[in-house]
């Protein structure tokens, strides 16, 4: 009996692959290659017979084309590595099974609570089986939910070859959750022409539009002396930065803002007397709004720096990755095939936008257009993360659909 999609998710989420952005290796962390080495078994046994994880802790494996006419070659893309925001350490798993309705208490700790009010979503879900954590660690939805379902579809492909499809590739790759998924795929190695990932939220949602996304470091470079006979000449770079921090606009932050609205962010601030830096993300959906807020970051260090005359600043701005519209509008048809498969998979398809990236951001800059469909996960990167059996059901069946979906139309 092939094993379903809650099978492969719940063998997959015990198995802890978080990645760690203060790593310098390729995978951050070599754990991520312990559910890799499952997968590879898996895929041979399912009959990919070129499945292999590769130094950098990728998988490639194809599922060879069925037909005698030219369809053009797409991929299957989900992560392995679960974020480093909360522990993915002993991962257990429950399963609520016909969910009647109503917030969700976590046994494994009293103070976690999924509550319809935070989870709206969760209306649409009475009657469905609910997969959550005890609690204490994130459940790994994001992304073990796409590598089932994409390890699933691709066993119903090979065992029913009667369902016309060309040549399917199958990517899973690591350091997605540290910004670093794409950096040693080898695309010419995979060989497909379009892509698709399995990493979004709620069923029936594709999203062909990311943020573009930069990284800001600004280093003060302040006046160190003994505090004893400092009147007059200390220059304090803590300070300096705290000031700086204190000037960022209320109104262009995570925390108050939403839809198309793009954000500054401070993620750290290192820093003795004499030398501090702030480390800031900043977002929007096109490249004009990066540069305004980047603008906007210098004119206020700019106003800071005259009241230390003698202290310093460089200001240094690092692009980390581009809204995949302007690839993906080139190129209608992998959308125009994604929304058939979705309908045809008995959803309502749902365009839109995703207030982050995706592997596929990078990809599509690479040279493979790839928008990102969805897993069914919901409240990723905590311990509050859920996902139902129903939605993973429909998101294979929107990949068989969309194998079919191409064969048709080439």
């Amino acid at each position: 009996m092939p094993d379903t999609v809650t099978d492969r998710f719940l063998r997959y989420v015990v198995i802890d692959t978080q990645s760690d952005p203060k790593s310098a290796t390729q995978p951050s962390t070599e754990k991520q290659k312990n559910l890799g080495r499952l997968l590879v078994e898996e895929l041979l046994a399912i009959g990919l017979l070129d499945a292999h994880l590769d130094e950098y802790g990728y998988i490639y494996a194809t599922i060879p084309s069925n037909v005698d006419k030219p369809v053009p070659v797409i991929c299957f893309c989900s992560h392995m590595d679960t974020a480093p925001d909360f522990t993915g350490t002993n991962v257990k798993p429950q399963m609520i099974r016909a969910y009647a309705g109503g917030d969700i208490q976590l046994w494994g700790d009293s103070q976690q609570i999924i509550r319809v009010s935070d989870n709206p979503a969760l209306r649409d879900q009475i009657g469905n089986d609910i997969i959550t954590t005890d609690g204490t660690t994130l459940l790994g939805a994001d992304d073990k939910a796409g590598l089932a379902e994409i390890m699933t579809a691709a066993q119903f492909l090979v065992d029913n070859p009667d369902i016309k499809h060309g040549t399917i590739k199958i990517l899973f790759t690591v350091d997605e959750e540290v910004g670093r998924g794409v950096d040693k795929v080898d695309l010419r190695k995979l060989g497909a022409q379009f892509a698709y990932t399995m990493d979004g939220e709620t069923a029936g949602h594709i999203e062909d539009e990311t943020f573009s996304a930069d990284g800001v470091d600004i280093t003060i470079q302040g006046v160190a002396i003994h505090p004893g006979f400092a009147k007059g000449k200390m220059e304090n770079a803590i300070k300096i930065a705290g000031a700086i921090i204190d000037r960022l606009p209320k109104h262009i932050a995570p925390e108050t803002t939403s839809g198309k609205e793009g954000f500054i962010h401070p993620t750290g601030v290192t820093g003795s007397m004499e030398k501090a830096t702030i480390s800031l993300i900043v977002r929007d959906f096109d490249d004009e709004g990066l540069d305004a807020k980047e603008a906007m970051i210098e004119a206020i260090v700019q106003d800071v720096m005259p009241d230390y005359p003698g202290s310093s600043y460089t200001f240094e701005v690092k692009q980390q990755y581009r809204n995949m519209k302007v690839v993906l509008d080139r190129h209608p048809e992998i959308m125009e095939n994604a929304v058939e498969a979705i309908r045809r998979a008995g959803m309502e398809p749902v365009r839109g936008s995703i207030r982050g990236g995706t592997d596929g951001s990078r990809l599509s800059f690479m040279g493979l257009p790839c928008p990102n469909i969805f897993a069914g996960g919901h409240a990723f990167h905590s311990p509050l993360e859920w996902i139902s059996r129903q939605d993973m059901e429909k998101a294979v069946q929107t990949i068989v659909e969309l194998a079919k979906v191409w064969e048709e139309r080439s």
